[in-house]
């Protein structure tokens, strides 16, 4: 992290595409690490960080779903807009955190 950086939010969930990791929200950005668990011996390991995006790129959020409820937001990157679909355990609550961190890093 950055110097003045802070976590504000972190959970372990699943994205429809790039499936299972760990979603961060920070004051500053929004990041997913890939990771890669073993049932053998129950370890997770952590791979690479496929989103790391500063929160004035995130152009929208939302929620979505009746049973499988899912925390959503569209990302401008390089290649253009994508869309992200998070499936976590408090999806309002994370919906409040991200719009706020947005706000605060606008201001």
């Amino acid at each position: 992290m950055e110097d003045g950086e802070r976590r504000l939010k972190q959970e372990d969930c699943s994205e429809d595409v790039l499936g299972s990791g760990i979603l961060t929200l920070t004051n500053k950005r929004l990041a997913f690490d890939k990771t890669r668990a073993r049932m053998m011996d129950f370890s997770k390991h952590m791979g690479d960080t496929i989103l790391d995006a500063t929160l004035d790129n995130v152009t929208k959020t939302w929620k979505e779903g009746l049973l499988m409820k899912k925390v959503c937001f569209i990302v401008i990157t390089d290649e253009g807009e994508k869309t992200y679909k998070f499936g976590v355990f408090n999806t309002k609550s994370w919906l409040k955190s991200i719009d706020e961190a947005i706000e605060n890093y606008k201001n």
